[in-house]
């Protein structure tokens, strides 16, 4: 069952946090600090010293904790947010500097900049060499689904023996295998070897939550942190109204475009169903013709790949996401998040909920402007498409977190450069 000699894999280091940040610290820190003093004699002064060397070493933490944080999201390259996250938070750091008026030495922070960026991008590289996954399945009940996921070597197993090499195993803990495959998983898990559910294996690859059961919502509770909840409330309505005084320019220059280029208001107003249910009248750019009004109820709520309404301005605004700015007074009035599951049209909502079970249960957390499922996904309509799209709206409710909302943050800048899932 289990092969000759069979010892469990070793905790790769370079996943550590010991290496890792004990060697940014070295690096950026420890080395350039200590050369400094001892052969250069850059810092004059205790305070200068004492500044510098505190800035560094926060930026470094603060950074890399984010680092992590990121990197145990499915789907993220590391090696993209490397620069973004360090550059803030050095950034940051002099920023700090700046506003308490103390001193420091700027090619010595430079430099611990420069070094943290470079053995972070080791680290990346070092980890993705030893990322490579060989997972054995016990090919029973729904477990086969997990050969539809990519980036691992999948086995099907066709006795209750680990093939050698494999040093995890996935099954479908709930269907009835019989006495020799439990007997399997049980000595697979005495050996050390990882008993995987395939179910928590799909959340953790793909970053999608298919729920058959509102028990099976990963917190453990139905309900999302009250905590953040709060916080990010206060947060968001923060940040809006700072943005809508900072764009105000921008808004007025949009509104004069649309004005200008086509007959009708400026604005869309358009009622979508918002936080635990509740109606309310969202706010966006339009971006469409008057819509005929002949059109079904259903089908006039959906905009098709190329649709004829979308006027000339509106089809740039919709692709770089500016007609989504309005929102921000919706954000303003508690209505909406910056982050959260989109909200939908009560038409639509109304058909969605009849189709699919659980779909009332988005509405636990604020919708948003931007989401996990709109930057993984983009514009959807048809149900199967939905039924993704709402996995990965659970996704963000079961990992609702300070962290997820960075991470979409980035991607969401990304997201707009490039127009991915626009309509």
């Amino acid at each position: 069952m289990i092969p000759p000699g069979y010892r469990p894999r070793r905790a790769d280091p370079w996943h550590g946090v010991v290496l890792q940040l004990g060697g940014a610290l070295l690096l950026a820190v420890v080395i350039p600090f200590t050369a400094a003093v001892t052969f250069f004699d850059v810092l004059s002064g205790e305070s200068l010293f004492a500044n510098t060397l505190i800035a560094s070493a926060g930026a470094v933490i603060a950074g890399h904790q984010v680092f992590r944080n990121l990197g145990n999201f499915p789907g993220i390259r590391s090696s993209y947010y490397v620069f973004p996250i360090f550059a803030s938070s050095f950034g940051v750091a002099v920023l700090t500097l700046f506003m308490t008026r103390a001193g420091y030495s700027r090619p010595l922070l430079l430099v611990s900049f420069l070094a943290t960026l470079v053995w972070h991008y080791v680290v990346y590289f070092k980890m993705q060499r030893r990322q490579q996954l060989f997972i054995a399945v016990v090919p029973l009940g729904r477990a086969e689904r997990l050969f539809d996921v990519p980036g691992v070597n999948w086995t099907a197993l066709a006795t209750p023996e680990l093939p050698p090499g494999y040093h995890s195993v996935a099954a479908d803990f709930h269907v009835d295998m019989g006495p020799k495959w439990e007997e399997f998983l049980a000595e697979c898990a005495l050996s050390g070897v990882p008993v995987l559910h395939y179910k928590d294996l799909i959340h953790s690859l793909t970053g999608r939550v298919e729920m058959e059961h509102l028990s099976e919502n990963a917190n453990g509770s139905l309900v999302p942190d009250p905590t953040y909840l709060r916080f990010k409330i206060l947060a968001d309505a923060a940040a809006a109204a700072i943005a809508l005084v900072l764009l105000l320019p921008v808004l007025f220059a949009i509104a004069l475009v649309i004005k200008a280029t086509s007959r009708g208001p400026v604005f869309f107003v358009q009622s979508r169903v918002g936080y635990r249910g509740r109606p309310f009248r969202m706010w966006k750019f339009r971006t469409m013709v008057n819509r005929p009004p002949t059109q079904a109820e259903v089908e006039a709520a959906k905009t098709l790949e190329g649709d004829p309404r979308i006027t000339a301005p509106g089809r740039f605004l919709r692709r770089s996401r500016l007609d989504e700015l309005p929102q921000l007074w919706n954000v303003l009035r508690g209505q909406m998040s910056w982050i959260g599951p989109r909200p939908e049209a009560i038409p639509l909502s109304r058909w969605y909920q009849s189709e699919i079970p659980f779909y009332r249960y988005r509405h636990i957390v604020r919708p948003g402007i931007t989401g996990w499922a709109q930057v993984s996904q983009g514009h959807v309509l048809e149900i199967e498409d939905v039924m993704k799209k709402l996995s990965y709206d659970f996704f963000y409710i079961s990992n609702f977190s300070p962290w997820i909302d960075l991470l979409i943050v980035v991607r969401t800048i990304k997201t707009m450069l490039t127009g991915f899932g626009s309509r």
